[in-house]
């Protein structure tokens, strides 16, 4: 039989995986998703033997009835249950699953990535505007603002082209 895999380690990944992609998670419990993602990311899924759907299916056995997330004592139970069907005939097949966890983080595959291409330098430089979108932008390449516009809305509550503006006062009889 193997040593024994460091359980602070697992506890540590298992923290890991729990917070991956939540801001509101605490790292105490983990929901399917990540679940599934851990069991992804270290190999417990070999494609063959466990599936997907395996990893589905014990989750839901090991959670509580009304939970829709797993503690780590209930994820060991689930690995325990996974490494019968991953290491079958295997007497040291949980402490290999609890391995393939142990010390492992989230990956970061398939992610999206900042653009690196010269598209987005060419839409954000200002010295290569023309026409009407040239002008709201001084010589520094820093927009004016407000100045920057020829035609500036008239917020008085006349109505647009009004001959009489400020007149108002003059015609009402005191």
């Amino acid at each position: 039989m193997a040593e024994a895999v460091d359980m602070d380690a697992f506890c540590e990944s298992f923290k890991a995986f729990a917070i991956q992609g939540d801001t509101k998670a605490t790292g105490k419990d983990m929901t399917n998703k990540n679940w599934a993602k851990m069991c992804k990311d270290c190999k417990v899924i070999d494609g063959k033997k466990v599936t997907g759907t395996d990893v589905d299916i014990v989750f839901s056995k090991v959670k509580d009835k009304s939970a829709r997330t797993i503690t780590v004592d209930q994820c060991k139970k689930a690995l325990e249950e996974l490494s019968a069907k991953r290491f079958p005939k295997d007497d040291d097949g949980k402490n290999k699953t609890f391995a393939l966890i142990a010390g492992k983080k989230p990956g970061t595959t398939g992610v999206t990535k900042a653009s690196k291409t010269g598209g987005v330098d060419r839409m954000t430089d200002t010295s290569q505007y023309t026409g009407s979108h040239k002008e709201r932008f001084g010589a520094d390449g820093k927009g004016k603002g407000i100045e920057g516009r020829e035609d500036i809305a008239d917020n008085s509550g006349y109505v647009g082209n009004y001959k009489g503006e400020k007149t108002y006062d003059k015609k009402v009889k005191k």
